[in-house]
């Protein structure tokens, strides 16, 4: 379970820089180095803005909550699940 949320955060995270990447940073919309012209034109300009920052917000706040789900889990794994005891090894 700790591996999969693992590649979940790794995952959201890449397509986060992905998508922070091809934001324009004065706020114009798709940066023409990755076609921004045809998506400008499919979309329009203020629609592919909206939804290049509405995809932001989503992988951003997934990433948070696969960050803390992820810190949960691990926490009752360490613990040995709720209420429980953490084995002793014998040499």
């Amino acid at each position: 379970m700790i591996t999969g949320l693992t590649i979940l955060i790794a995952l959201n995270g890449l397509l986060l820089m992905a998508i922070v990447l091809i934001q324009n940073p004065k706020g114009g919309g798709i940066d023409s180095t990755f076609g921004g012209g045809g998506a400008n034109q499919v979309f329009g300009a203020a629609k592919s803005t909206d939804f290049v920052e509405k995809l932001t917000w989503i992988l951003a706040i997934s990433l948070f909550v696969l960050c803390v789900i992820t810190a949960v889990v691990v926490s009752n794994n360490a613990i040995g699940g709720i209420g429980g005891e953490i084995p002793l090894q014998s040499q």
